[in-house]
C-alpha cells in the first residue's frame, strides 16, 4: 500500500515549489515520482512536426517530482500530515491521517 495515491491533495517540501500544493495525476512506482498538477514546471524546446502539424517553440509542461519530496494534505483537517496504516475488522488496510486519526481512503 502507498502512502501518495492517484487524485491525492499533495504539499512539496523541498525545491523550487516549496509549499505549494496541488492534486497528484500520476505515479509511476519504478522511479519513485509523482506528476503533480500545476507544480514543478519545465520549459521544453520543440520542433515543429511536418505531418503531424505540431507547433514548435517553446512549451512548458509539468515535470516528475520525487515521493520522498511530496507529503499528503488530509481533506478533512486541510494539514499536511504523515500516513499511517489501520487494519479494518473486515481485513481491508485504509490509510489514516497521522493528525486527525480520519481514514483518507472514501
Amino acid at each position: 500500500m502507498s502512502r501518495i495515491r492517484r487524485n491525492d491533495r499533495v504539499k512539496v517540501l523541498a525545491g523550487k515549489d516549496s509549499g505549494r500544493q496541488g492534486k497528484v495525476l500520476k505515479i509511476n512506482t519504478d522511479k519513485g515520482t509523482a506528476l503533480v498538477e500545476g507544480l514543478n514546471f519545465v520549459k521544453r524546446h520543440t520542433r515543429a512536426g511536418g505531418k503531424v502539424g505540431r507547433q514548435g517553440g517553446i512549451i512548458e509542461k509539468e515535470a516528475p517530482i520525487r515521493l520522498s519530496r511530496l507529503m499528503l494534505v488530509c481533506p478533512k483537517c486541510s494539514k499536511a500530515t504523515r500516513v499511517g496504516k489501520h487494519v479494518l475488522d473486515d481485513g481491508e488496510r485504509v490509510r489514516i491521517c497521522k493528525k486527525c486519526g480520519e481514514h483518507l481512503d472514501a
